[in-house]
This record gives structure tokens, C-alpha cells and sequence, in this order.
């Protein structure tokens, strides 16, 4: 679980498509983690009833990959097979949801044998014309954007809550260095059987509970972009710096699939060691590419360009890629892109250097400086 390669698995895997009036990218990538252990699914019109209803989800697998994959696979129809769904209790659906398909895995064989012992936070949205429904269970997290700025996030669950530590304590257990019994870094997650073994208590009384936060907001013309990411990417970036970058590059690039892996560079060079994956669900009211935007990133481009030549002739034969980074970094290089700073133009800086010293071309991966 918490084992890394020398260098991390930079290439991704990406989605993308629109439906409703919604558009959305997906992107991931394994990173610095020796296997890849995220799992998502992202659905525009439901179907069978619930044509205007869409549906993303982001789970973040630890010790395997297995409850991720399945819960991936399974949560939506989990959720709007409830009675409660059916009958437009959208949250108590929800709930049953999560709750139904945690106890359902317990049947898997490699799960009921405790070969396979791996578990997955979530975070989901069901999104209506009138609403937005999220529900988060563990440290992945959702957060809504207006106007450039974070209106609503949810709330990672660690152990080191009070209610949480509470609960945790109820059930037997302690938390030690920030983990349940010093181990899980997460005090809700769907799977982590070895933690869920007290016969005598309920389901979400447990040392590991796998009850959902949910949550429900209407609907404003002013919503902008919902983004839904693991913690690899909230381990280096805060709501705000996110919701700053995103709203940034919408101004730049319409493709929701290229801004997403622009993230997730950015957070590789802010230094995530984790798997990544995110959505972007771009909603009417999301900012479009402009001409004055577009301009202002070619010139912090083009000054970037010109800084990089002019170091690599100052440094002559001694010139040393961590060094550019370094004297970049000193430096103040205006219209840096908001909220993601130098980090965020660390791949263009990789490439113009490849470009200028092409002999250096492999100490300017990540890993290598």
C-alpha cells in the first residue's frame, strides 16, 4: 500500500463526453504507486426513467485494486434499484445504495476468504435538472465552483474527527499516528472487511463505517464546474487553488480531458505520490476559452522560453535541469497560471528544455532532478 516505483507511470487514461446540457473530462494516472488502485465511472443520461439524470463517481482503492473496480461498476445500479430511489427519495436511495452494495461484496469469494483484504473510498454525484446530489464516504472529494471560488465541499473522513474517533473508540478501537488502530489512513470506506468484524454492532457502528455523507444543492445558473478527485490530487492543491486553476485554463482549452491532465501534472510536480484521477463536470454557466486569456498564456510562455535560453547560455557546459527549475522558482514571472503557480508550467519548462539540450533530455523526468 504504500510501495513507489523510482519513477513514476506518467501516462494517462482519459474520458470524455456530454450529454444534458453537461460536459465532462476524466483523467488518471497510476503516478508513483507501484499498481494503480483508482477506479471510476462517469454516465450522462441514465436511462430506463432517468434520461435527465447524470451520474459521476471517483473511488480511491487501497491494499488492491479489486472493491474499487467493483464498486465502479456497481454503485449506480446499487443506488437507483432502491425503493427509495424509485420513489424519489433521492437521498435515503443514496444511503441504501452504498450500504446494500457494501454488504453484497462481502459474498465476493476472494473478499468472504480475506485473501483479497482491499477497500475504496467514494465520492459520487447524481446531478438533475434542479439538483446536484453528492455523497462521499472516505478522503476523496467533491467540491462545486461559482464564480471562480469553491461554494461547497465535501468533508474528508479521517479518523482524527471527533464523531469519527468516537465512533472508532465505541467499536473497540483506537486511533494512533492519525490511522484506525494505526492502521487505515480512513475512517469510512466501502470493503477494509477486517475492520467491519463486530457482530454486535450495526453496519455503520463499525471501527470502519461504510455510510455516505450526503449532500444536496440546487442548481444555480452562476455553477460553473463540479470537480470530483482522489486525494492524490487534495494531498497538494486546496479547494480554492483548484477551483482558481480550472476556472483559468476553461478560459484557455475546451477540452475537459486536456485540463484534467494538466491537473494532474501540475499535482505530479507539487509533489503527489499518490494515484490521481479527477472529474470536471462543466456545467452552462462554465467559462469559455477567450482571446485575451489564450494571449496571456503564449506570452508567460514565450517569457518562459526566453528565461530558459538565457540560463542554459549563462550556465555553458554546467547546466543542470534541477537548476533551471530552481532559478525559475526564485524568480517573479508574472501571469504564472492561478492556483497552480510554477508547477503548473513545469511540463512546458520539461519541453523546452528537451527542445534546447536534447543530450539532457532524461534528467528532466520527474524522478531524475
Amino acid at each position: 500500500m504504500g510501495a513507489f516505483l523510482e519513477k513514476p507511470m506518467t501516462a494517462k487514461h482519459n474520458e470524455h463526453g456530454e450529454g444534458n446540457g453537461l460536459r465532462y473530462g476524466v483523467g488518471s494516472m497510476q503516478g508513483w504507486r507501484c499498481e494503480m488502485e483508482d477506479a471510476h465511472y462517469a454516465k450522462t443520461g441514465l436511462g430506463e426513467g432517468l434520461d435527465d439524470w447524470n451520474y459521476f463517481a471517483v473511488f480511491d482503492g487501497h491494499a488492491g485494486h479489486k472493491v474499487a473496480d467493483h464498486c465502479a461498476k456497481n454503485l449506480l445500479q446499487s443506488i437507483v434499484r432502491t425503493q427509495e430511489f424509485s420513489n424519489n427519495d433521492i437521498t435515503k436511495g443514496i444511503h441504501a445504495g452504498f450500504l446494500k452494495l457494501d454488504e453484497s461484496m462481502r459474498d465476493i469469494p476472494e473478499l468472504a476468504s480475506g485473501a483479497d483484504k482491499s477497500g475504496t473510498t467514494a465520492v459520487c454525484a447524481f446531478i438533475s435538472s434542479q439538483n446536484i446530489y453528492v455523497a462521499n464516504c472516505g478522503d476523496s472529494r467533491a467540491i462545486l465552483c461559482r464564480n471562480c471560488a469553491p461554494i461547497f465541499s465535501t468533508q474528508d473522513h479521517k479518523p482524527i474527527l471527533p464523531g469519527e474517533k468516537q465512533r472508532i473508540q465505541n467499536a473497540g478501537g483506537s486511533v494512533m499516528i492519525q490511522r484506525v488502530n494505526g492502521s487505515l489512513a480512513v475512517s469510512r470506506a466501502l470493503g477494509d472487511y477486517d475492520f467491519k468484524n463486530a457482530k454486535e454492532l450495526g453496519q455503520c457502528e463499525q471501527l470502519v463505517s461504510p455510510e455516505p455523507e450526503i449532500f444536496c444543492q440546487d442548481r444555480d445558473p452562476a455553477d460553473e464546474f463540479l470537480v470530483l478527485a482522489c486525494d492524490g490530487v487534495w494531498d497538494v492543491m486546496s479547494n480554492a487553488n483548484l477551483c482558481q486553476y480550472v476556472h483559468s485554463r476553461m478560459q484557455i482549452s475546451e477540452s475537459l480531458e486536456d485540463i484534467a491532465n494538466q491537473v494532474i501534472d501540475t499535482c505530479l510536480h507539487k509533489g503527489s505520490r499518490d494515484n490521481m484521477s479527477i472529474i470536471i463536470i462543466a456545467f452552462p454557466g462554465a467559462p469559455v476559452p477567450n482571446e485575451e486569456a489564450i494571449k496571456k498564456d503564449e506570452k508567460l510562455e514565450a517569457t518562459l522560453h526566453k528565461r530558459i535560453e538565457q540560463m542554459i547560455a549563462e550556465m555553458g557546459t554546467n547546466v543542470e535541469y534541477a537548476m533551471i527549475l530552481k532559478r525559475l522558482s526564485e524568480e517573479h514571472i508574472p501571469d504564472l497560471p492561478p492556483g497552480g503557480g510554477l508547477e503548473a508550467k513545469c511540463s512546458y519548462v520539461s519541453k523546452v528544455f528537451k527542445e534546447l539540450c536534447p543530450k539532457l533530455a532524461d534528467t528532466c523526468e520527474v524522478g531524475s532532478y
